[in-house]
């Protein structure tokens, strides 16, 4: 799904009922845009599916992509303008670069992340970037900052991020398990809407790390260190589904038929690691306990780190309110002396 970013009544939805269609919470009929061909068998309809769905105010365009490969780009009306199989397998994920409208990034079960120039996108071999993986690939995520990075999970435990001053290497690749299976919800990781963090879903892997837990794992995708975990041992699900809040303080988490929503009075580093007990909203009327853990040796950081990671997280608004009162005590001791 994905709102409308002109109407926030109205939402784009892409279905696996083989529907692309525009719907209201003001309760008005949903309008079907695009619709796959019917399969033609007796005993079905729906041998083709929608798996993705992004939106261009600046481009008036849509994009959806199916389980077939296909690409699809048409108006927000619904008019077809493009339509192409552009990649070998079920296309995960399609979106629009927001900074430079005409670059599109598409991922796919083939193991491959494309770049495409809308400008010039004919056919298969008319990408303008392929990043191949070991897996298949759940997501490609642009950075909301400034558009100049590409974030990428695979299905097993790759994390990648990519960097506009070279698409062909990635920048960064951290081993993260999160291996996928039928009936889990694709894990995907995603960015903080205003600082160069990532946020996922860890799935633990015996085979790799034993003793491991389910916890949220946020990373700084400049160093690629894990810098915070978070962890409600009241929630052992897996926690597929994570993404910030615009304001970048608040994390949503999906975990099964459960919604966690984890907030913070504080920066998540603590120089103690010590458990730190706040509400949150969750799906059962109950607010949960989040706790930054301590972790091994391995993810410790320096002091350098610790600073640097609590400039990021922490307000303006609070910055600005504690320059202030140091100023005028620093003031009130000047006129006492």
């Amino acid at each position: 799904m994905k709102f409308c970013p002109t109407d926030l009544t109205r939402v784009y939805v892409a279905s696996g009922e083989g529907t692309l269609t525009m719907q209201s919470f003001g309760g008005h009929t949903p309008t079907v845009l695009s619709r796959t061909q019917d399969c033609g068998h007796d005993h079905h309809n729906v041998c083709y599916w929608y798996c993705c769905v992004d939106v261009s105010v600046s481009r008036q365009m849509l994009v959806t992509g199916d389980n077939m490969g296909q690409l699809l780009l048409l108006g927000l009306d619904g008019q077809k303008i493009f339509s192409n199989k552009l990649h070998k397998a079920k296309v995960t994920h399609a979106e629009f670069n927001s900074r430079c409208d005409w670059l599109l990034a598409t991922a796919s079960v083939d193991h491959t992340v494309k770049l495409w120039d809308l400008r010039n996108i004919k056919d298969k071999k008319s990408y303008l970037h392929e990043m191949p993986h070991e897996r298949a690939v759940n997501s490609a995520y642009f950075n909301p900052l400034d558009s100049s990075k590409l974030l990428t999970t695979d299905q097993y435990d790759e994390i990648r991020v990519y960097s506009s001053c070279d698409w062909s290497k990635p920048q960064h690749i951290i081993q993260h398990p999160h291996r996928q299976f039928q009936h889990l919800t694709p894990i995907k990781a995603t960015w903080h809407p205003v600082y160069d963090l990532i946020v996922a879903g860890r799935y633990p892997d015996d085979r790799v790390f034993t003793g491991d837990q389910r916890t949220i794992d946020i990373y700084d995708s400049n160093t690629a260190e894990l810098v915070c975990q978070l962890h409600d041992p009241t929630a052992s699900g897996i926690k597929s589904i994570n993404k910030f809040n615009p304001m970048g303080d608040v994390i949503g988490s999906g975990m099964g038929v459960t919604v966690l929503v984890w907030n913070r009075n504080e920066s998540l580093i603590s120089d103690r690691h010590a458990e730190q007990e706040d509400t949150s909203t969750s799906a059962d009327s109950q607010r949960r306990q989040r706790r930054s853990q301590p972790r091994s040796n391995r993810d410790r950081r320096g002091p350098a780190m610790d600073a640097k990671l609590k400039r990021k997280l922490a307000s303006l608004d609070e910055c600005e309110t504690k320059t202030k009162t140091k100023t005028k005590q620093k003031q009130a001791q000047m006129r006492k002396k």
